[in-house]
């Protein structure tokens, strides 16, 4: 059993629980590593807070792809393949472990993997964050505190011996795939085919936040990404509104809102997302806004309230029909 500071990176130490096969795999830029991880608490009772194990789906990232816990690159690349190994890490390596955790419970909940709304710089953080959702994270994420981190290596893949997912693509492919898949998106949603075209949204906005976390939050070049960003997932809310997901809807757009209140466009898909769910109020605030943004969309806006007025009238009738008689 090994039990050393890792030569060269500070603040880290690793033990060797079970020891690997054959050489050290050669680890390039592009290079796949597939592996299972479990985090703990550095405290009395080592508490697991996450494990891949149990979720049924190992972990994947890219070496050189700037994967938001550069220290996992670091620790895989020096184990050998079926090797297991506990690393303790200093606050130094774990300040953004509450926002990766946060996505892969998201998985592991079957919700959206897709969260388009994490940002790895720490300015970012404070402005764009109220809570991740979970309180442990949310804890760590006020008080950083070391981490263990236990490993295991399963699969070392080089460049040549895959086929690269959007996620794998370096930046500039990224940034050269997002008006492609954008624009597949729209021929999809324009033949009505909603979740082909989702799905079209979802790979570009993957490739738009893997490049704008190597920015820094608010400068112009992550600002340029974020209105690309904001551009895809209001067309995948349009997606959302024909497939009748008005919650989903409004949960994106007021996202969107609360971080950037200018865009008229989340406004106007947000009204119409209240207005399917019999959110009056909601539904006539936010038109109100519209206007206030872009005095342009006058018409529209009037072509919708007449429609809430009709729908808010039947909704009335229908409760005084249901309720008749009951008193």
């Amino acid at each position: 059993m090994e039990d050393s500071l890792m030569l060269g990176v500070e603040g880290v130490k690793k033990t060797i629980l079970h020891g690997g096969t054959s050489d050290r795999p050669r680890f390039i830029t592009g290079t796949k590593v597939t592996f299972h991880f479990r985090t703990r608490l550095c405290d009395d009772d080592r508490t697991v807070i996450d494990d891949s194990k149990k979720v049924g789906v190992p972990m994947e990232v890219v070496i050189g792809n700037m994967f938001k816990l550069d220290v996992w690159e670091t620790l895989l690349m020096s184990m050998r393949i079926g090797e297991v190994a506990e690393f303790w890490c200093d606050v130094i390596h774990t300040g953004l472990y509450p926002m990766v955790a946060k996505s892969l419970r998201r998985i592991a909940e079957g919700k959206d993997p897709v969260d388009w709304h994490i940002h790895t710089c720490g300015m970012a953080n404070m402005f764009a964050y109220h809570t991740l959702g979970y309180d442990d994270l949310d804890e760590l994420q006020k008080e950083p505190q070391p981490l263990y981190f236990v490993l295991e290596l399963l699969k070392v893949e080089q460049p040549s011996e895959y086929a690269r997912e959007p996620w794998a693509l370096s930046d500039e492919e990224r940034l050269k795939a997002v008006p492609l898949l954008h624009g597949q998106g729209n021929k999809l949603f324009k033949m009505g085919r909603y979740q082909d075209a989702i799905n079209k949204y979802k790979e570009a906005i993957i490739c738009v936040k893997n490049v704008q976390t190597k920015e820094k939050a608010w400068d112009a070049p992550w600002l340029k990404l974020e209105k690309m960003a904001h551009t895809l997932t209001l067309n995948y809310c349009q997606c959302l509104l024909r497939m009748d997901e008005y919650y989903e809807v409004i949960e994106h757009t007021t996202d969107i809102i609360n971080q950037h209140p200018g865009v008229m466009k989340a406004y106007f898909l947000r009204a119409k997302a209240h207005m399917e769910v019999w959110n009056e109020a909601e539904a006539r605030q936010d038109f109100q806004k519209v206007l206030d943004l872009d005095p342009g969309m006058r018409k529209a806006v009037k072509k919708e309230l007449q429609v809430l007025n009709m729908r808010m009238e039947e909704k009335r009738e229908e409760d005084r029909q249901k309720y008749k008689g009951m008193f």
